[in-house]
């Protein structure tokens, strides 16, 4: 087990190293920031503007991308980067942000304060950008998933104001993507690593898991955002029940939602064009686009690059 492990990250790392520059630019968050000197790279927001015929002066929505790595390593690259890519041929601009995580001794609310400080940061510099702020969502994949539905269940709990940052923007995103996504911290189906990585080594009393659970419908707030919800029943990873489970607690508080659900696909298959996933269902352009459309975030002229 843990010679699989071992070989999962390097593999992970080696995909990182690779990476050509296709972002435009890279925003240290905590740049500036008293006190979180010792933060600044190792959060870091990477922005893909939208290359488009329409005018400049045209607001575009915009997506913040959150890879999976169990809260311990982040997939930029296959979770991260090619998510942008795609979110750019269809005329949004996109964010890929690099959240803290354990293999930096990270833990919560760390993470959660990467992804306010990012959607902060983003509604702020909104003008320069050439976004809609009302139009800011986030998508996630696995771990990412779970951080991307705490965000919006979460959003109330401002994380910032603890290490003196002020916003007058909503931390709320205003759509969630998770994907495959880390649901629940329950003994039965948790991701025990991915637990393990976001709460640290503590006793994980039962308050504690109902906590970060998403499935908890005590966590899911009236105003929780739309959310478009994927996974496949042969998830190696985390079990699919996860998801199963956050579909019935969505349903239950009536939270606008849809459950994109595949018998095949696997984990960890991100927007990467050749994925079996991709090839055969092609679920971005099949099934996430409509729903982009139908909630009033996409850009109605498309522009494939």
């Amino acid at each position: 087990m843990k010679k699989n492990i071992f070989f999962l990250i390097l593999s992970f790392f080696l995909i990182n190293l690779s990476v050509s520059k296709e972002y435009e630019k890279k925003v240290y968050l905590w740049k500036d920031i008293k006190g979180m000197e010792t933060e600044i790279r190792d959060t870091i927001l990477y922005f893909f503007p939208c290359a488009s015929e329409n005018s400049s002066a045209q607001k575009k929505p915009c997506v913040i991308i959150c890879p999976g790595g169990s809260y311990h390593h982040l997939g930029l690259k296959s979770e991260g980067f090619s998510t942008a890519r795609w979110f750019n041929s269809i005329g949004m601009n996109a964010f890929v942000l690099q959240y803290r995580v354990a293999y930096n001794c990270h833990h919560y609310p760390q993470q959660l304060q990467d992804i306010q400080m990012a959607i902060a940061h983003v509604r702020e510099n909104a003008g320069s950008y050439g976004i809609d702020k009302d139009k800011v969502g986030a998508i996630g994949f696995s771990a990412g998933g779970h951080l991307v539905t705490m965000s919006g269940e979460f959003s109330a709990r401002n994380t910032l104001e603890a290490i003196g940052v002020h916003t007058e923007e909503s931390l709320r995103p205003n759509f969630v993507m998770p994907i495959y996504p880390v649901v629940s911290m329950q003994d039965d189906i948790a991701h025990r690593w991915s637990r393990r990585n976001l709460l640290g080594h503590r006793k994980y009393t039962q308050e504690l898991k109902d906590e970060f659970s998403m499935e908890n419908t005590d966590n899911i707030p009236d105003d929780m955002p739309p959310v478009f919800l994927l996974a496949c029943e042969d998830d190696p990873v985390v079990l699919y029940e996860n998801s199963v489970r956050l579909d019935k607690a969505f349903l239950q508080r009536g939270t606008e939602h849809i459950f994109v659900s595949y018998k095949e696909g696997g984990h960890g298959f991100g927007m990467m064009p050749k994925s079996k996933i991709m090839v055969n269902h092609h679920w971005n352009d099949e099934k996430l686009l409509p729903w982009l459309k139908k909630i009033g975030v996409f850009v109605q002229n498309r522009n494939i690059l």
